[in-house]
């Protein structure tokens, strides 16, 4: 097929929590991943490609706008003053389709997601997904060793009763987000201009999947089956921190097995030829690593936000290389924009990865990552600074939003009745916005304090930097020019102590 007759399609195969140094594709040999192996042979492997915007919801919005998140608001909806990838496709034709199990997606703080996209299909099951109704919940002994309180003790009951719906691997949501997103592209391998966002959330916790993965990691643990770790520090004995590991492997395991499934479909369709395919992640997970269990209270290490991203570009044909230039999540949807050949909005900061992969010149000298409340973290590549509150309050810090609702839930009373409208920021379309007081944010950022790491020589993190007042200063000055072209609140440089005047950095 000439080029002037070429199709142009995209694929995103998306996965929830997936640790990059625990893909055999990164030099991992604890894992089964042959596909992932095989997927490194078929793209362009990305070394050094960060997340921004922690956990999940902040760091989909950033795969629709092109910008980071955590800086003005915590989890939240699109916004209507947002530029959403998959809705600019649809805007020009290009039909954008998600098919997924990611049950965030329909809840309240989610439910502005799924539709910026032409079409979509959801899965139900996955995690505390309210979905099968069983009143008194399962009465059988828990699975798990923890015994969660609160929210997550609700949802954790919840993941009992769903599960006893899910003894089959073909009913579990996965299995049938898979075959969803492979049905789309069947059904659709003859048409032009299309996009699909194939995403699962695995192998977030729960790390519930079948025998014959668990299988694949033999261990000697005669404890109660521990599949669901909790947001806290590791107290769980050696063989119970194990086996919650070797759980974690065997639903990765499973998610290898359904990418070979969608390689398959590539080999089979030759949809090498005219098919970009993008497979992601939105952030890794803490498996005992720092002593921690999680990605929220700790300090960002590397194992939750240095990222798997693996991407095949058919303009270009280049496959079975790496790559070294930093890149981030907001670099995916300005790529896939300039893929469909479409101007990128002017409030997009991503850029697209076309030349990294030609070449390797670098899109950026710096990153920024973080939750919001949490430490802002900037990484050069070489250097990681993490910024915590420099104070225990952790204030100010305000949420800016005009859908005023957290995960599941709508703001409080008293964070409503702290409501006032501000000017518009740079990005909000001449819009102005409601800030809120932010009190439901954690204080554990402040008890670890500023961080100073070099990942190139100590990719671990086991060693902070100290009396490096040179380096210090530049990544502190890296940050803060970051954090302005974002146009960042001002209470967000005063809250971790950065002294700066607005207009102080030339960008």
């Amino acid at each position: 097929m000439s080029e002037g007759n070429r199709k142009k399609r995209a694929v995103m195969v998306m996965f929830d929590s997936l640790n990059r140094h625990m893909l055999s594709a990164y030099g991992c040999e604890e894992s089964v991943t042959p596909n992932f192996r095989r997927l490194s042979d078929r793209t362009i492997r990305f070394e050094n490609c960060y997340a921004g915007s922690l956990p999940c919801m902040p760091a989909r919005r950033e795969l629709h706008t092109g910008r980071y998140n955590f800086l003005h608001r915590s989890w939240g909806p699109v916004e209507p003053f947002d530029d959403s990838m998959p809705a600019i496709l649809k805007e020009n034709g290009i039909h954008s389709h998600l098919a997924s199990d990611h049950v965030h997606y329909w809840e309240l703080g989610g439910g502005s997601y799924h539709t910026q996209f032409s079409t979509w299909e959801c899965f139900r099951g996955q995690e505390g997904d309210p979905w099968k109704g069983m009143a008194g919940g399962v009465k059988d002994s828990s699975p798990n060793l923890v015994q969660f309180e609160g929210y997550r003790g609700m949802l954790y009951q919840q993941d009992l009763v769903n599960r006893t719906y899910l003894q089959l691997e073909e009913e579990h949501p996965q299995a049938r987000t898979f075959a969803a997103g492979m049905e789309f592209i069947r059904a659709n391998a003859d048409h032009d201009r299309w996009f699909l966002q194939l995403e699962t959330f695995d192998p977030h916790e729960p790390f519930f999947s079948y025998q014959k993965y668990r299988e694949l990691y033999p261990g000697d643990y005669q404890g109660p089956r521990f599949d669901w770790p909790d947001y806290a520090p590791v107290t769980e004995s050696v063989e119970a921190a194990a086996q919650a590991r070797r759980e974690y492997m065997a639903l990765l395991s499973m998610c290898d097995n359904y990418l070979g499934k969608v390689l398959d479909l590539f080999d089979e369709l030759n949809l090498w030829e005219d098919t970009m395919l993008i497979v992601n992640t939105d952030h890794g997970f803490l498996l005992g690593e720092h002593g921690c269990w999680g990605k929220s209270y700790m300090p960002f290490y590397n194992e939750i936000v240095h990222i798997p991203l693996f991407l095949w570009d058919p303009d270009l044909g280049i496959r079975g290389e790496s790559r070294s230039a930093l890149v981030q999540t907001i670099d995916l949807p300005a790529t896939l924009l300039a893929y469909f050949d479409l101007d990128l909005p002017t409030d997009m900061q991503g850029k697209p990865l076309t030349q990294v992969i030609r070449d390797d010149t670098p899109v950026r000298t710096g990153a920024l990552f973080g939750l919001h409340g949490g430490h802002i973290c900037c990484t050069d590549g070489q250097y990681v600074c993490m910024k915590a509150p420099a104070a225990p309050d952790n204030q100010p810090l305000y949420n800016y939003t005009l859908i005023p609702a957290h995960m599941a839930w709508f703001f409080t009373p008293a964070e409503i009745r702290s409501m006032c409208a501000v000017p518009p920021f740079s990005f909000t379309k001449g819009m102005p916005v409601m800030r809120f007081d932010n009190i439901m944010i954690s204080s554990t950022a402040y008890s670890y304090g500023d961080l100073l790491f070099d990942v190139k020589q100590d990719p671990r993190q086991q060693t902070p930097l100290s009396e490096r007042e040179e380096t210090e200063n530049y990544m502190k000055q890296l940050m803060k020019q970051l954090m302005e072209e974002n146009d960042a609140p001002q209470e967000q440089f005063n809250r971790v102590g950065l002294v700066h005047c607005p207009g102080e950095i030339k960008k």
